[in-house]
């Protein structure tokens, strides 16, 4: 690892667990980095970058609320995921269909996160794909795309509910489950809104969200329930794994790609 990619890293982890920033997207150079409006703080960001080790240059400005699909259309790449038996194939529309997959996902991103493309959706779908789900109330939290409530729906699950704090993602959410004629329950909101109980739960966010909502889905997980986590680095395991643990929840196994991780943590009996 290079020293740009060094300070890259260190700064992505200090927005996202330091601060609000949700998603990330690497360009020649610098960083772009996303956050909700209302979570946007000048004066902390300013003291961040002041304080950072090394001198850094930034703007802020606020995103258009408008579909950026056409413009991700000239970039954007369907994603083959590989996992043990099988195979998902996530694509736009106007990507080619594959009869060679167990799974075809049509997902329109638009500007929700969860295409594949990232690591931990990779490996968070990866797990929806080899985990039993026939039967089972699944809640997809924190949903984006809801590519992966969606799979979970199309593997069987008998209930899936997605939860997205983010109005754009909750219309988007709606119209992927359209499109792959699959029906999932839909909410706008955050944990606080959590009701009735759920076999597995699936949450893609980031570590101070997971850390801080954890206890949440401790409480609507049945027993012998899975909780599936990501959106952090390797290096923040630990503490996740603690906190689990604290919760009555022990690790049953992991997956790394490219530095992010994700955890299986089912309820202790």
């Amino acid at each position: 690892m290079d020293d740009t990619s060094l300070w890259r890293d260190m700064l992505v982890d200090t927005l996202g667990n330091e601060g609000p920033y949700e998603s990330f997207v690497e360009t020649p150079d610098g960083l772009k980095a996303y956050v909700q409006a209302p979570q946007y703080d000048a004066a902390w960001l300013a003291t961040t970058v002041q304080a950072f080790p090394v001198p850094l240059k930034y703007k802020a400005a606020e995103m258009e609320d408008k579909d950026w699909n056409a413009e991700w259309e000239k970039g954007h790449q369907a994603v083959l995921v590989q996992y043990d038996g099988g195979s998902v194939w996530v694509r736009a529309p106007f990507h080619p269909h594959r009869d060679d997959v167990d799974y075809e996902l049509i997902i329109e991103p638009k500007m929700s996160f969860g295409t594949a493309h990232h690591p931990t959706t990779y490996m968070m779908l990866s797990y929806v794909a080899e985990l039993p789900v026939n039967g089972l109330r699944v809640l997809d939290m924190g949903c984006g795309t809801a590519v992966l409530g969606i799979l979970a729906k199309m593997r069987g699950a008998s209930y899936v509910e997605g939860v997205d704090i983010d109005e754009w993602a909750f219309n988007n959410a709606r119209e992927n489950a359209a499109s792959n004629g699959v029906e999932i329950s839909l909410k706008l909101g955050d944990a606080t809104s959590l009701q009735g109980n759920f076999d597995i739960i699936i949450a893609n966010i980031n570590r101070n969200i997971l850390l801080n909502d954890m206890e949440r889905y401790a409480a609507v997980l049945n027993p012998g329930g899975t909780l599936l986590l990501s959106g952090f680095y390797q290096a923040d395991e630990g503490v996740l794994i603690a906190r689990a643990n604290e919760l009555g929840l022990t690790l049953e196994s992991k997956k790394t790609r490219d530095g992010w991780s994700a955890l299986q943590l089912r309820v202790m009996s």
